[in-house]
């Protein structure tokens, strides 16, 4: 049986050693692993092979097992996504401001790594290596808690960070994995504040609600996407559907697809006959009161509109103009993504300005909120609440700062 505290007292050690290396040593270990992800491809895709063969056997859903499948070429960007954190510049001893008091006191907000950061994630094998990367590269240690569906990808891909990490000079234990499935050991781990500084849940909602009831580490929260797009009475109707279709059907089973449209109730009787044709083209079944019932269209579930699909379904709401979609958003939204489609930027301004999320678009799909697309490297989470860190997180959300303050022998007066 696994050792908590032993696992994170070592968490600890290997943060204390990462927060004093350079730039170029950081990078040299994440080219490392990029490296061996590639070179240990055949041997990752046959653990994968055994998790999908068990998700399948236990009866777990097509969208859970679209998470946890790894191909060649999913492999292939998440090794290209590690290359792509080492070109990333380095936030870590970055001046923030700073200046000369009049005591003759120098003080500057220097950027420091976290210490240690705790991700517990469900079928999700690439956030195994997003985290390790981000965490190296801002000389955080981390601690890797994946579900039980993961468990064959997981041992191989820690193996493989942890012998690019030996391999680079760098201590082993910078990352590492819980691997015994006791809920138990799990609460133990949440009380280890005084070794652990942060905890990162990437899964349901009963995952995050466990967490925020049970740790005593301060917890950033995030990753459930009930995203909606409003489709306003000025927007062009034929662009709106290629966006449409692109929110819902380019990879159905991630948070940031979209999973209710409103549309506006001034255009709906004509724009709502083309959007069941496109979709329906698409083999997205549409959730609606507001059109005939066939095959491919669905009674509206109140309940759903709480929760995400995560699969080829969409709920369809009329609503009165722009005050009727912030008004439903505020009630049903998750803080995520969500979209307005208009030709009135005035009107989509105010969109903007009221609608409470983590990014807000304005005639674009809710698909481009990801950490890679923002600019950001690979992502640890996509955070929906407002403290520390907001929206993907990428390197300067695993930093925190501290006052560095300079003088010549002063004392207060």
């Amino acid at each position: 049986m696994q050792n908590m505290l032993d696992i994170a007292k070592q968490a600890k050690a290997a943060s204390v050693v990462l927060a004093q290396l350079g730039n170029v040593q950081k990078n040299q270990a994440l080219l490392t692993i990029a490296e061996q992800l590639e070179a240990r491809q055949a041997e990752i895709l046959a653990a994968n092979a055994k998790d999908i063969e068990f998700a399948q056997s236990q009866g777990i859903s097509p969208a859970i097992i679209d998470r946890l499948l790894l191909t060649e070429s999913r492999l292939q960007g998440i090794a290209n996504d590690v290359r792509n954190v080492a070109k990333l510049a380095d936030p870590v001893g970055q001046v923030m401001d700073g200046g000369l008091l009049n005591s003759g006191l120098k003080i500057q907000r220097e950027r420091v790594p976290l210490g240690v950061v705790l991700t517990i994630y469900e079928a999700r094998p690439n956030v195994t290596i997003d985290v390790a990367s981000l965490c190296l590269k801002t000389g955080n240690a981390a601690i890797l808690r994946g579900g039980k569906e993961t468990k064959f990808t997981n041992a191989v891909l820690v193996e493989v960070v942890q012998q690019a990490l030996e391999q680079s000079g760098l201590p082993k234990f910078a990352v590492q994995a819980v691997t015994d499935p006791d809920r138990a050991l799990l609460l133990e781990l949440l009380k280890l504040d005084r070794y652990i500084d942060m905890l990162i849940p990437r899964g349901g909602a009963g995952l995050h609600q466990f967490c925020k009831e049970n740790s005593t580490i301060p917890v950033i929260v995030g990753g459930i996407g009930v995203c909606h797009t409003f489709v306003e009475k000025s927007a062009d109707q034929a662009r709106a559907l290629q966006v449409i279709a692109n929110a819902k059907t380019q990879r159905p089973s991630t948070c940031n697809t979209l999973e209710t449209l409103l549309v506006d109730r001034a255009i709906a009787a004509e724009f709502l006959p083309k959007l069941a044709e496109k979709m329906a083209g698409l083999g997205v079944t549409l959730h609606t009161d507001e059109l005939q019932k066939t095959d491919k269209i669905a009674p509206l579930d109140q309940e759903k509109l709480r929760q995400e699909w995560l699969s080829l379904d969409l709920s369809v709401v009329v609503v009165e103009g722009l005050e009727g979609a912030v008004a439903h958003i505020r009630e049903y939204g998750s803080q995520h993504s969500e979209a307005i489609l208009t030709a009135d930027y005035k009107l989509a301004r105010q969109f903007v300005a009221q609608v409470d999320a983590a990014a807000v678009y304005i005639n674009a799909s809710t698909r481009f909120t990801d950490g890679g697309e923002f600019g950001l490297g690979a992502e640890v989470a996509v955070s929906t609440q407002k403290l520390h860190a907001r929206g993907p997180m990428g390197l300067e959300a695993l930093t925190t700062y501290k006052w560095v303050c300079e003088g010549d022998y002063l004392s207060r007066a």
